[in-house]
């Protein structure tokens, strides 16, 4: 599944932004980076088996295991010390990348209840795209039946591009359902 994203990447999006923009390098063509795949839980200070939870979901979705974040900064106000867990992330890169950018767009973002496509304004300014999620259901990995908490994640697609202009059409290019 992940070569299908990639071969099309090479064969058809590579050449569709090398003739808009004009590229003299080829090494100027954007290209998706990685894959950031952060779950915040504030709660997992109470609950423990949260965290687990939260940790095997990330896992099944992203196809690697997550790393456990830890806040920095004590915040008396939120009941949080420093080096206490706060969430859970995952870095994807390579064929992975491909393979769960496949299956967002094909398979999860189409599953979302009154989907009318992504928003367009969520680019940083350098060329990054920050798309957040209310549950993990979405993903066909997720056994509802064992879903005590729904959860939200917040995915980060890092790309090479310079300018945000450049990042959408590489995304739209690569099949990222955006809203009109």
């Amino acid at each position: 599944m992940a070569v299908r994203l990639k071969e099309q990447y090479q064969e058809q999006v590579f050449n569709a932004l090398k003739e808009k923009f004009q590229y003299t390098n080829v090494m100027e063509i954007p290209k998706l980076e990685k894959v950031v795949i952060n779950m915040g839980l504030g709660e997992a200070k109470d609950n423990a088996k949260l965290l687990e939870a939260a940790v095997e979901e990330l896992a099944l979705i992203s196809g690697q295991r997550p790393v456990v974040t830890k806040a920095r900064k004590s915040i008396a106000n939120f009941k949080v010390r420093a080096g206490n867990p706060v969430g859970v992330k995952v870095t994807l890169r390579g064929d992975r990348m491909y393979d769960f950018v496949d299956k967002l767009f094909n398979i999860a973002l189409p599953r979302v209840r009154d989907f009318r496509g992504v928003n367009r304004k969520s680019f940083d300014g350098r060329g990054n795209y920050a798309l957040g999620i209310k549950e993990q259901l979405i993903f066909p990995e997720i056994n509802y039946d064992k879903v005590d908490k729904i959860k939200g994640m917040d995915i980060i697609f890092v790309t090479s591009a310079k300018t945000d202009e450049e990042a959408l059409e590489l995304l739209k290019l690569m099949g990222m359902p955006f809203a009109r």
